[in-house]
C-alpha cells in the first residue's frame, strides 16, 4: 500500500512529467523517422547510427563555434545524407534493407567516433558546450526549444501525410507501388525523399542529446533508442498521434523506474527496475501490434516495370 502511494505521488508530480516529456524527445523524433521510411515502404535499421551521426555532428559544429540552431541543422544535414546513402543501396539498387541499414548503423557510429577522435585526440573527458536552455512558458512544462519542435513536428508529419499529395504519394508507395506508378509517380524519388527526410529526423534525435539534454559528446550515449523507436513505430501501427503516446509512455515507464530505484533500490536489486520500462513496453508492443495494419509494401524492393 505505501508503494502504491508512492508511485501515486510520483505520477502527480509536475516534475515527473517535465521528466517525461524531455526522456521522451529522442524518442519521438527517431519514431517520426522511422515511420516516414517505412511508410514510404522502407525499413530503416541505420537509425542507431544516423542518430549517433546526428548526435556528434550537431555537437561538433557547436563546439567549433556555430550556434545551436546551426548545430540542428548540420545535425539533419548529416542525417539526410546518411539517409540517402541507406536510399540508394535500397530503393535503386533493391539490396537488403536489413543488411544496408545495419551497415549504416555501423558506419555512422564508427564514422562519428573517428571524427572524433580526429579533432580531439588528446581529449580525456568530453569537452562540453553550452546546451539549450529550457523556456519558462506560462502554463506549459519547463521544456527546451527542441522538445517543443518534437511535439510540433508530430503535427507536422500528421498534416503531410494525410492531408498533402504528398503524403498521399509516400502512403501509396508503401502500400501498392505499382498503382503509384500507374499514377505518373516515381516510386524511386519517393521513397528515397521520404528515407532522407525521415533520417534527417532521426539525426534530430540524436542532436538533442548533446544540444539539450547533455552537453557533450560521449560514446555510446545513443545507448540502443534506435532500436526502441523501431518498436514503437510498430506500438504506434504507423501512425503519427500513436507514436507520440507511444513515446510518452516508455518514457514514463523510465522515469519511473529511476524514482522507484530512490525509494526502494535499498530493497530491491537496480536491474529490476532498469528492465521495468523494457518490460511493459513489450507488453505493450503485444497487445497492440497484434491489431496493427502493416505498409503492404513494407521491406518489398520495387523496379519500375514490374507487377
Amino acid at each position: 500500500m505505501e508503494l502504491f502511494q508512492t508511485i501515486l505521488d510520483i505520477l502527480v508530480s509536475a516534475a515527473f512529467w517535465t521528466a517525461v516529456l524531455r526522456i521522451a524527445t529522442p524518442y519521438i523524433l527517431g519514431t517520426l523517422g522511422e515511420l516516414l521510411c517505412e511508410r514510404a515502404g522502407v525499413l530503416n535499421l541505420g537509425i542507431e547510427g544516423i542518430m549517433t551521426m546526428g548526435a556528434m555532428a550537431g555537437w561538433m559544429a557547436v563546439y567549433q563555434g556555430a550556434d545551436l540552431w546551426t548545430g540542428v541543422l548540420v545535425a539533419a544535414l548529416c542525417g539526410g545524407l546518411m539517409g540517402l546513402l541507406h536510399a540508394t543501396l535500397t530503393v535503386p539498387l533493391g539490396l537488403s534493407q536489413h543488411v544496408a541499414g545495419i551497415g549504416v548503423t555501423l558506419l555512422g557510429t564508427s564514422l562519428s567516433y573517428f571524427v572524433y577522435r580526429l579533432v580531439l585526440p588528446q581529449a580525456s573527458t568530453p569537452p562540453t558546450i553550452e546546451p539549450f536552455q529550457p523556456l519558462d512558458l506560462p502554463g506549459a512544462l519547463a521544456q527546451t526549444p527542441m522538445t517543443y519542435m518534437a511535439l510540433i513536428l508530430v503535427g507536422v508529419v500528421a498534416y503531410v501525410l494525410y492531408r498533402t499529395p504528398v503524403g498521399l504519394a509516400v502512403r501509396m508507395v508503401g502500400e501498392n507501388p505499382a498503382a503509384a506508378e500507374a499514377q505518373g509517380l516515381s516510386v524511386t524519388a519517393v521513397r528515397v525523399g521520404a528515407v532522407v527526410a525521415g533520417s534527417a529526423l532521426m539525426a534530430l534525435a540524436g542532436a538533442f542529446l548533446t544540444l539539450s539534454a547533455f552537453n557533450a559528446f560521449f560514446f555510446n550515449m545513443v545507448n540502443g533508442r534506435g532500436w526502441i523507436c523501431i518498436a514503437l513505430v510498430v506500438f504506434a501501427s504507423w501512425r503519427p498521434g500513436k507514436a507520440l503516446l507511444g513515446a510518452v509512455l516508455f518514457a514514463a515507464f523510465d522515469a519511473l523506474q529511476l524514482r522507484l530505484q530512490q525509494v526502494a533500490g535499498g530493497i530491491l536489486p537496480y536491474q529490476l527496475f532498469l528492465m521495468m520500462p523494457y518490460l511493459l513496453s513489450i507488453l505493450a508492443l503485444v497487445l497492440v501490434a497484434r491489431r496493427a495494419s502493416y505498409p503492404r509494401a513494407l521491406m518489398i524492393p520495387y523496379r519500375k516495370g514490374e507487377r
